[in-house]
């Protein structure tokens, strides 16, 4: 009997040390929202986990906790009670301590306002300039749409030129944006997630400029080992090539 109260206690002792207090508050409030669950959520191995979820039942402010070891991207995610077939899911740059997110029901993403992290803050820079690519981009589709449909084919390839100058221009504010946030892990994220199959020199470049915190981060190790990865990659085709000349 005392054995068995020794091993239950031992079992309980474990329990309690391996369950970290939670380091992240998200302070939330869906407007219009009366019924559902909304969860917060991360990637872990590629797979989208929830950490923590709420059932909402008429109160619209909310919050959800989490602990995490690193700043990371983390998704909120919304299952109405609705009977419709789409859900809502919105991101956000999460560090340690409190962020708060301010959204619609009617308009989750687009409504969404959301104050936290200096990750954060940059994230919603970025996202911001790269609108204006996007935008650019949806007008050369349309372009180049009207040109095909005109059969202008010299027409055709300036478009071709200026979506191929686009996007160089795209790749490199990235990495210069990454390059000048480099004491924050949004930097290693945007190479992984916005130019991981630019040059491997740029992404060399990004890395090599880090702050040992930042290379030490989550997306800081990722890239490190996506960095490893490319490099080998690069070495076999090299080979290859040697061996092989007609090899383009």
């Amino acid at each position: 009997m005392k054995k068995l109260s020794l091993l239950l206690l031992i079992l309980i002792g474990v329990s309690a040390c391996s369950t970290k207090e939670s380091n992240l508050v998200v302070n939330t409030n869906i407007k219009g929202l009366k019924k559902g669950t909304v969860y917060l959520q991360k990637i872990e191995d590629t797979l989208l986990v929830n950490v923590d979820s709420i059932e909402i039942n008429g109160n619209s402010e909310f919050v959800l906790e989490a602990y995490i070891e690193s700043p990371q991207m983390m998704y909120l995610s919304l299952d109405k009670v609705d009977n419709s077939e789409y859900n809502d899911r919105l991101d956000f740059f999460a560090d340690k301590g409190e962020v708060s997110i301010v959204t619609s029901l009617e308009k989750f993403e687009e409504d969404a306002k959301i104050v936290g992290s200096r990750n954060q803050k940059k994230l919603m820079e970025y996202r911001k300039i790269q609108k204006r690519f996007n935008d650019s981009n949806l007008d050369l589709i349309k372009e180049s749409f009207e040109a095909k449909k005109d059969g202008d084919e010299d027409r055709l390839m300036e478009i071709n030129d200026k979506y191929e100058n686009l996007l160089r221009r795209r790749y490199l504010y990235t990495v210069n944006f990454a390059i000048n946030n480099k004491d924050l892990e949004i930097a290693p994220y945007l190479a992984l997630s916005e130019v991981f199959d630019a040059n491997i020199k740029y992404l060399d470049t990004i890395y090599s400029s880090l702050d040992k915190k930042v290379q030490k981060s989550l997306y800081g190790k990722n890239l490190k080992r996506f960095l490893k990865e490319r490099h080998e990659e690069e070495k076999i085709e090299e080979e290859l090539a040697q061996k092989d000349p007609t090899t383009e």
